[in-house]
Formats: C-alpha cells, sequence, structure tokens
C-alpha cells in the first residue's frame, strides 16, 4: 500500500514515528506541498497525472496544502483529514460558530475586522484575542485592560480577529486529542498564564471529569475529523469551555497514537 504524507516536516515525532510503524509492510512517501511555490508552479503539478497513493494524510495546514488536498480529493483520493474539514478548523469564526450551533460548549467567539478595531471600541476586559486565521506565529494573547489591547493594536493594528472573555481556570490546558475515536490526553501549562507556556503533564483518560471523554469524540462528528485535537478548560466544579479546535496537531509523546494512526491509515486506504 502507498501511504503519503502531506507535510514540510516529515521528521515531525509523530509523523516520523508512524511511518516507522508502517514501512516493514507499506511505502511511505512524501509529499511536500511547498515545493514549487516560488516558482509559481501549480498545485496539480506535484502529483502529477500518475496512480494516486492510496491514502493521503493531510498534517500542513497552509493554503497551499489544502488547496492539494482538494486537488487530490477531486481526483477521487481519501485524504485525512479532508480539505474542508481542515480549512473550517483554520478560521475560528467558522470553527466557533458550528460548534454553538452544535450545541458543543464552545467559548462565546465574537469576530471583529482588525484589532485597531478592536482597540478603538474600548471593550471591557479581560479579553483573551486570537487571529482569526490559525496559522504558525499567529496570534494568542490574552489583554487584563486597554492598556494590553492597545499594546497588541500597535503591532497587529490589521489583523482579523476574534475575542472570547477570559475564563478564570487553573491555568492548564486540558489537551485531548482523538485518532479514530481512541483518546489521548494531557495538561499543558496555558501560554496565557501568568508564567507563559510551561510544561505538559501526562493525564490519564479514568481522570478527565465525567463526561469529557465523550464531548470530545461528539467534536470529530460535528466537525468531520478522524485525527484532531481540542483544548479544554475546566470552567469550575468540571464544567468544560472548549477553547479550540485542531485538525490533525502533533499529539507529541502520547504512547500508541503512532499506533493507531498507522491502523486508521491503512484501514482508510484499504477501502474499509
Amino acid at each position: 500500500m502507498r501511504i503519503c504524507l502531506i507535510t514540510e516536516a516529515p521528521d515531525h515525532p509523530l509523523l516520523a514515528a508512524t511511518a516507522d510503524v508502517l514501512t516493514p509492510r507499506h511505502r511511505v512517501e512524501v509529499l511536500d506541498p511547498g515545493a514549487g511555490a516560488s516558482a509559481g508552479r501549480p498545485v496539480s503539478d506535484l502529483v502529477g497525472r500518475g496512480a494516486l497513493a492510496d491514502v493521503y494524510l493531510l498534517k500542513s495546514h497552509t493554503p497551499r496544502a489544502l488547496a492539494l488536498a482538494a486537488s487530490l480529493e477531486e481526483r477521487g483520493a481519501p485524504v485525512l483529514n479532508s480539505a474542508a474539514s481542515t480549512a473550517l478548523c483554520q478560521d475560528r469564526t467558522e470553527m466557533a460558530a458550528l460548534a454553538l450551533r452544535a450545541g458543543l460548549p464552545f467559548a462565546a467567539t465574537r469576530t471583529v475586522a482588525t484589532l485597531g478595531q478592536l482597540a478603538a471600541e474600548e471593550p471591557a476586559t479581560p479579553l483573551v484575542i486570537k487571529s482569526r486565521h490559525s496559522r504558525r506565529h499567529d496570534l494568542v494573547a490574552r489583554a487584563d485592560d486597554m492598556a494590553c489591547v492597545r499594546d497588541l493594536a500597535k503591532g497587529w493594528p490589521n489583523e482579523p480577529v476574534v475575542v472570547q472573555e477570559f475564563t478564570a481556570n487553573s491555568g492548564w490546558d486540558h489537551k485531548l486529542w482523538v485518532i479514530e475515536g481512541r483518546l489521548f490526553a494531557a495538561l499543558r501549562r496555558s501560554e496565557l498564564s501568568p508564567d507563559g507556556r510551561g510544561p505538559t503533564r501526562p493525564l490519564p483518560i479514568r481522570d478527565l471529569p465525567e463526561g469529557w471523554a465523550d464531548l470530545v469524540v461528539r467534536v470529530g462528528e460535528v466537525f468531520a475529523l478522524d485525527v484532531y485535537g481540542v483544548d479544554i478548560l475546566d470552567a469550575g466544579d468540571g464544567v468544560p469551555l472548549i477553547v479550540d479546535i485542531n485538525a490533525f496537531p502533533g499529539i507529541r509523546g502520547q504512547a500508541g497514537a503512532p499506533e493507531a494512526l498507522a491502523g486508521l491509515a491503512v484501514r482508510v486506504g484499504s477501502g474499509g
């Protein structure tokens, strides 16, 4: 079976470990969606018109990678996750709207055209301010007062943003990941905590508050995702508040994750 990784970083720990699981019996290829971009080559040139791989794993979230995935899907290739589902998770406005329509406990989210406009509004604080479009090195910040908002606006004046009220919490994010229904979990010190992002701690699934595991599985159903992550805050007494959903996250350091991803790829690639 031919299994293709759509990524600029095939040495990513999850992908490298998954490839190690697969290669004794399957052919693992890498397709860099950024190849040829500087020369203006269309993404269709990356795969040509020859035989397609049996399944593609979409680890890259760049616009070019999404275009490549959509092109492969049009030709009938299975892509995990789909281009549409991945794109949905890159737009925090659309993500929040779908989650709230589905009745998921997602943080109330407001979209503002630019951060400069938000600063001019002088909103009530504290706030969490994020770039509307999720990408590498995007804006994710806590603003405890208007001075913080204005400072952010100086550096990102034209950035489209989403705004959420800050919810008091322990300062630890519950990082929950799913691969085809199999759940993995960890605690990570939030980048929005006063001391900034800190270490990741193990979190046994049995220690999750009641109902959280089912909630995370439900997220995958709503967003049509097979490999995804959900960031949840404990808003008090085990009440969950979803603050982010990620298509195909890193899932680093989770025993069994590479094997689960390899199994998913083989099942989908074989038409199962």
